[in-house]
């Protein structure tokens, strides 16, 4: 069964069993649950929806289907046709829609998709809307429009050029400081649309582009997740290429990470501390990310004179955070940006263009930046339990174990010792608990994973 309903969408593979897997119905049903809820929740007629998708092989079919159904509940679509999450989640509110939806399973492999659900903002629906519309999916309360209220249908090309002038006209990014130092980039985009969107915005900074994997064919050439393991051949060719560095984004383009002059990863999580660092060096102000986060963004905003605050895992909480707390940067550290003066999304576009001109103006290359930083490193580990353990219940144990120290309880259970943490999180899919550590050596956070585990195992 690969078929993942929750408040921010719905997630599967392709093929197989109504209901067990994303197929057509499945697909449709949805779609006339967001629709639906929509309808139900704005005083207006002629509601309009803007619709994006990545560059994956069932993207086509998906999109013919949700485009179909919300015509046939009488509301009208806007295609991007091969976009990317921020791209679509900019031009929501550009086009002044009522909502969006991005075709997209992120970093899964090929064979899943997913239909990701936008307000009028450009923003994740709330886990109250999600709610709501999973409601009106299970009870199936669609009501379709009559033959002269169908919805209407069009496209557009020009997305990609107006998110990258709103990245471009935007006073923290240095055109002209970037074009000087005509930096060559490579750019794995693992043949999605950031081999669309990417190379537009590193042509108009003045970036010489080597692209590899940038066919946006779907086809993808290594696991789609921008980690480590996946990553050796643009390490390689960066090195081959002596070029400045390399960007690797994900399929839907809302994760980034980079790759140093030498072939070294610069790291996931660094790359919102970088940002961080170069914005919070010229505002002092709020940096923001959620719990299972580095350490590195807290100790780079109190370098700066600035907060820091975290929030619970997800997008959707840390900008709820982000907005309450009016941050100047924050995201996640599996290399999501999100910089509220453009939109309130992880958007690798406006990452890269931030980096670069902190990159410019520094006048270091990317590994002299990162040996900057203070380093950390992280273990994830996790639990499998027996279904009948009350998982609740453990953690419950677990924070008055600890009450000593410093201890969160916003999102399961996040103990903050004085070299190192860990976070403990239940699986909302399967009985197992996610053990999550941060030290100053890949040796410790190991260790105290298997310590804490071990004192999980003595509560059970």
């Amino acid at each position: 069964m690969s078929l993942i309903k929750s408040i921010s969408g719905i997630r599967g593979t392709i093929g197989g069993k109504v209901n067990d897997n994303l197929t057509p119905l499945d697909v449709v049903k949805f779609a006339s649950a967001f629709g639906t809820w929509l309808q139900n929740n704005k005083n207006k007629k002629n509601l309009t929806l803007v619709i994006g998708r990545d560059a994956r092989i069932s993207g086509g079919m998906v999109s013919s289907l949700v485009t179909a159904t919300l015509q046939g509940l009488g509301i009208n679509v806007i295609d991007l046709g091969l976009s990317t999450t921020p791209t679509v989640e900019i031009m929501v509110p550009e086009l002044k829609a009522d909502g969006g939806i991005i075709l997209t399973a992120s970093h899964n492999p090929k064979q899943w998709n997913a239909l990701k659900l936008l307000n009028e903002k450009g923003e994740f629906i709330s886990g109250e809307n999600g709610a709501e519309m999973l409601a009106i999916a299970e009870s199936e309360d669609f009501n379709f429009a009559e033959v002269d209220d169908l919805g209407n249908y069009e496209t557009r090309n020009d997305a990609f050029d107006i998110h990258i002038q709103q990245i471009l006209d935007l006073p923290m990014v240095d055109v002209e400081a970037i074009k000087a130092k005509k930096f060559k980039v490579v750019l794995d985009a693992v043949n999605s649309t950031g081999g669309i969107a990417i190379p537009m915005l590193l042509d108009k900074l003045g970036c010489e582009t080597i692209k590899l994997y940038c066919e946006p064919n779907g086809h993808f050439p290594h696991n789609p997740e921008p980690l480590k393991e996946h990553l050796g051949d643009i390490c390689e060719l960066v090195k081959k290429e002596k070029a400045d560095f390399g960007v690797v984004v994900d399929p839907d383009v809302d994760r980034l990470a980079l790759i140093d002059e030498k072939g070294e990863m610069f790291g996931e999580e660094y790359t919102l501390v970088a940002v961080a660092d170069y914005l919070l060096k010229h505002k002092n102000g709020v940096a923001i990310s959620n719990l299972s986060s580095s350490r590195a963004l807290r100790d780079i905003a109190r370098n700066h004179n600035s907060e820091y605050f975290a929030s619970a895992v997800g997008e959707v909480n840390v900008v709820t955070l982000m907005k309450e707390k009016n941050a100047v940067i924050g995201g996640e550290g599996n290399g999501g940006i999100i910089y509220p003066d453009l939109h309130y999304g992880r958007d690798s576009l406006v990452g890269v263009a931030l980096f670069l001109t902190y990159l410019a103006k520094e006048n270091k290359t990317v590994s002299e930046l990162r040996a900057g930083y203070p380093s950390y490193f992280m273990g994830k580990k996790k639990i499998e339990l027996t279904p009948e353990i009350n998982v609740d219940d453990i953690l419950a144990k677990m924070e008055k174990e600890y009450q000593n120290e410093e201890v969160s309880t916003i999102d399961g259970v996040k103990i903050d010792f004085e070299n190192n943490w860990v976070h403990l999180r239940k699986s909302n899919t399967e009985p197992i608990i996610r053990v999550y550590t941060e030290a100053k050596s890949q040796e410790e956070a190991d260790q105290l994973a298997d310590q804490i585990i071990a004192k999980i195992n003595s509560l059970i």
